[in-house]
Order: structure tokens, then C-alpha cells, then sequence
């Protein structure tokens, strides 16, 4: 697999793949998200992944293919404040593997790209959410050594 930053040119197959992880989502929350959208537009895409904050992971078969096989949304964060340490995080977006490309490890080989990425550009951590109801989620990134950092709540009205 080949796993690299993304580029414009990969925004089709982004785009494609975030239809999935959308209905993911749409599936678990029906109350917040609506079935066949996805999170960005071109325009927006484009922006993001050309910004050096907001960095895109992109895992296809080989260097030649033109099939995505999954992605990874970061953002560079710094914590400071009077209490806290001022650290540097790698903030996970957003992630998806292909439905047809899971179980193939694409998630394992975008992970440790990502991290190693991470290492070389001076973070203290990488950090994600999980929405709660999707335990197939869980279970990979606690297999991967991700642990709870805090829990978010909420009560809908």
C-alpha cells in the first residue's frame, strides 16, 4: 500500500469516500446527520488540503492506482493556557477505509503513516473522537492504543 499527503487531483475520490463515512455516521445518528452528504464541498477541499495546518492522508494500492482506499483528515492543534503545558497535537478528523477495502489493514498502514508524521513534526500526541454507537470504530483505534481521554456528553432536548 501507499500511503502519501494528498493533493488536489485526489479530491474526487476523497469527495467519494466521504459519502461513505457520512452515512456511517447518518446511520448510528439519524437525528444529526442526513443520509448522502458529505462533510465538505470541492471548494473546501481544495483549501484543505493545500494548507499545511490542516494536513490530508491519502492510501492507495500502489502508485500507479487510482482507486482510493482510505483517507485521513488532520489538524495541527496547540494547547496553552495557564494551567496547561503548551504541547503540540495531531488531531485525527476524520478517517474512513473504503468499504470494500476493509480488513485489508488500510486503516493500520494510514495509522502509522499519520504517526510517524506526527513524530517528525514534533507533536506530543494524536488525538480523535469516536461516535459513541460506532464500535466497530472503537475497537480499531483502542487496538491501535488510542485510550479515552475524556468523554463528551450530551442531553438532546
Amino acid at each position: 500500500m501507499f500511503v502519501r499527503r494528498a493533493v488536489p487531483k485526489d479530491i474526487p475520490e476523497i469527495a467519494r469516500l466521504l459519502y461513505q463515512v457520512n452515512n456511517v455516521h447518518a446511520d448510528i445518528r439519524p437525528d444529526l446527520f442526513v443520509h448522502d452528504q458529505r462533510k465538505y464541498t470541492d471548494e473546501e477541499l481544495s483549501v484543505i488540503v493545500r494548507d499545511d495546518e490542516t494536513p490530508v492522508f491519502v492510501c492507495y494500492e500502489d502508485v500507479s492506482s487510482d482507486v482510493l482506499l482510505g483517507y485521513c483528515f488532520a489538524v495541527f492543534e496547540k494547547k496553552h493556557g495557564h494551567s496547561l503545558k503548551p504541547l503540540k497535537t495531531l488531531y485525527l478528523d476524520d478517517i474512513c477505509v473504503d468499504q470494500n477495502s476493509r480488513g485489508m489493514h488500510v486503516g493500520t498502514e494510514i495509522f502509522s503513516y499519520v504517526r510517524d508524521f506526527a513524530i517528525k513534526n514534533g507533536c506530543y500526541d494524536m488525538t480523535l473522537n469516536v461516535w459513541e454507537g460506532n464500535e466497530g470504530a472503537k475497537a480499531f483505534y483502542e487496538a491501535l492504543g488510542f485510550k479515552v481521554l475524556k468523554y463528551g456528553m450530551e442531553i438532546v432536548l
